[in-house]
């Protein structure tokens, strides 16, 4: 008999197990789905997940009370039967992004469904050091925090670095252009701000915001190529998943090797892309006064409009394009994306050359995979990249919603793995 009741006890605490697992993944797959759709109806909801309409209502009456979706007017574009209530991210619901570079600090709260609240840049005369950003964003999280309605929630905070990161711990393992090697800004943030931190690459944080929200949504395979002031970097999504590499560190696309006998490049190499193709070129060719970088790309096209045959101007962007097309060439002959999306300041040779990317991926007479890649802009700014770091926090929200939540309450504050 004890035997049998002992059986009976753990049947029901397996039965209990599984029942809570199928729970944590349906509330996972519905928040997941409301975030990256900014927003769907419960049909919509119950068609793309297969749940029954009681179950939909079950979880989304469960995500409300954790204050992660909110319901709202009915869908009225709904065409056949009664209209469907729509379910929308909660604007309470934020993650901290932040995003260190050479020459400023950019921080904004961004709420579920992707969207930027209020964010800021704080320039700097210098590559600012580790203690100086960790003060920097303490500060200014501080004043944001204090102006938000109290039933409003940061989850964590999301770190780009325009370099190297450890994806177990998070250190910084080399930044070059910021002078920064084996530094702990994740723990210090967190320590600081008594908040979990989790830090990606700055360029495969883009990639991310871009394959939830951006020009690679619903794209299987596409590559983002982003141009900051520290340099060129890359992240890749293959089959619908960022590619990550062995030890996390995929996506370097900016050592892509474009230049024989170039300039010598942070990696150790030469005629490396982000050697050969810089900011700090165009911002000389337009004479943009130091702290007016942000404008780059409107006084790029407007001088280009005032004074067309302007040669000094036009000969670096030629040069740059060149060098680019290269670049682009070698990344679409070992990863055949059928995207590929420009972000940053190489914006500006697309708009400036709007054919010439184009023209030279698809040389004549050549057949494979160059044939039918698409390239698209990203959204003017560091949208992108903050978006992306915001992406980091809200990971592992969604993966276990009320679980998380759960253990921020209980004081916990551990860093999830990515």
């Amino acid at each position: 008999m004890e035997g049998k009741s002992a059986a009976r006890t753990l049947a029901g605490t397996n039965l209990g197990n599984n029942r809570d697992t199928t729970r944590q993944h349906n509330l996972s797959t519905v928040l997941g789905l409301v975030h990256s759709m900014a927003g769907v109806s419960r049909a919509q909801l119950t068609r793309a997940t297969g749940l029954n309409r009681s179950t939909i209502a079950a979880l989304v009456g469960e995500l409300a009370q954790l204050g992660l979706v909110v319901e709202s007017d009915l869908d009225q574009a709904q065409q056949h039967g009664r209209p469907s209530i729509m379910i929308e991210p909660s604007p309470g619901a934020l993650a901290l992004a932040v995003n260190p570079d050479i020459d400023a600090v950019s921080v904004a709260l961004v709420s579920l469904g992707g969207q930027i609240v209020n964010p800021v840049r704080f320039s700097t005369v210098r590559p600012p050091s580790v203690p100086e950003v960790v003060n920097i964003v303490t500060a200014i999280y501080t004043g944001m925090r204090t102006s938000l309605p109290s039933r409003d929630r940061i989850v964590g905070v999301g770190l780009a670095i325009p370099g190297l990161v450890d994806p177990l711990d998070g250190t910084v393992i080399e930044a070059p252009h910021l002078g920064w090697r084996d530094q702990p800004l994740t723990t210090l943030l967190s320590d600081a701000l008594k908040l979990p931190v989790i830090a990606a690459n700055d360029a495969v944080a883009g990639a991310r915001a871009q394959a939830t929200f951006g020009a690679g949504r619903d794209v299987a395979d596409l590559v983002y190529l982003y141009g900051g002031a520290s340099g060129i970097g890359g992240g890749v999504i293959s089959g619908g998943r960022l590619i990550r590499g062995a030890t996390g560190f995929a996506g370097q696309l900016g050592h892509t090797h474009v230049r024989t006998g170039g300039a010598e490049c942070a990696c150790g190499s030469t005629g490396c892309l982000e050697a050969e193709v810089t900011r700090e070129e165009l911002i000389a060719a337009v004479g943009l006064p130091a702290g007016q970088t942000e404008s780059l790309e409107d006084a790029v096209m407007e001088k280009l409009l005032a004074d067309p045959a302007s040669e000094e101007l036009q000969a670096v962007i030629d040069r740059q394009v060149r060098l680019l097309a290269v670049g682009l060439k070698s990344i679409v002959n070992l990863l055949n994306p059928s995207l590929i999306v420009l972000g940053g300041f190489l914006r500006i040779l697309v708009r400036a050359a709007p054919d010439a990317l184009s023209d030279a991926l698809r040389s004549p007479g050549t057949r494979g995979p160059r044939e039918s890649v698409t390239i698209e802009l990203a959204p003017l700014g560091e949208d992108s990249i903050l978006v992306g770091a915001a992406e980091l926090a809200f990971e592992p929200l969604i993966r276990d919603p009320a679980g998380f939540l759960s253990s921020q309450d209980d004081g916990g504050r551990q860093v999830p793995s990515t």
